[in-house]
């Protein structure tokens, strides 16, 4: 190998470490304009880690320019969708500050909640930011009525309430497995009390009846058992029902 193709190769040894001779590069950016049509692109083609990079820099190199908002929210969305979830709330949150009157405020304040919810763990941990996340939604609900979000956010918000009364359920039934009864009851009645919409409603009520069997007052037990039957009819909690009051009845 003569000299020169020996330099070519050396050249091409670390990006085809990496996907090829010269993978992994972008094209030349002449213009602030051409950066941000580039990072479009690259969001579009879901390289959100190159979208992300040329965002941040138009950002940094045009705080007074009149896309600088909608740059903004293009670098939350590449973030969230890149799973980036606490950069993606302080852009969002930036954007819903610094340019309130945005076009794009409407849907940075309902991004700004899915990157909340993104930082919740799952139900057998704290929900510092499921909580959060709702608050958020609800937020972004009232201030854009009209947004094309709204219905989604209200399902979003089902969702992680749905969480939350599990993890209020699952609470409930280690304290009823430990025998610790009356801390057991105040999970499954603050599910009644909270969350009376959701389908956990359906277990904490037979939690309860079997809290009421347990202390003496079986008639209540098998009433509110014979509700969960009707009411939740068809759902394997029914079923549950129905074999709990058997056990009673006999």
């Amino acid at each position: 190998m003569n000299r020169a193709a020996l330099r070519v190769a050396l050249a091409c040894l670390l990006p085809a470490a990496l996907g090829g001779c010269g993978a992994g590069t972008l094209p030349a950016v002449h213009s602030e304009a051409e950066r941000l049509e580039l990072a479009h692109r690259m969001a579009a083609k879901q390289d959100y880690i190159d979208a992300i990079s040329l965002l941040k820099t138009y950002i940094t190199n045009n705080a007074g320019s009149a896309d600088v908002d909608h740059a903004l929210y293009l670098l939350g969305d590449c973030e969230l969708k890149n799973k980036e979830y606490s950069a993606a709330e302080v852009d969002f949150d930036r954007l819903l500050k610094e340019f309130p009157e945005s076009d794009s405020s409407g849907a940075a304040s309902f991004r700004l909640g899915e990157a909340l919810y993104g930082q919740s763990r799952t139900s057998d941990f704290d929900q510092e930011f499921t909580h959060k996340a709702i608050d958020q939604w609800r937020k972004y609900q009232s201030e854009f009525p009209d947004h094309w979000l709204y219905a989604e956010a209200q399902h979003r918000i089902q969702l992680a309430r749905m969480r939350l009364a599990d993890k209020w359920l699952r609470n409930g039934d280690v304290y009823y497995k430990m025998g610790y009864l009356e801390p057991a009851r105040v999970y499954y009645e603050k599910i009644e009390a909270e969350y009376a919409d959701l389908p956990e409603l359906g277990d904490a009520w037979v939690g309860i009846a079997l809290i009421d069997a347990k202390e003496h007052r079986k008639d209540e037990a098998i009433q509110l058992l014979k509700q969960v039957e009707q009411q939740f009819a068809g759902r394997p909690v029914a079923a549950r029902a129905a074999r709990e009051r058997a056990r009673l009845t006999h």
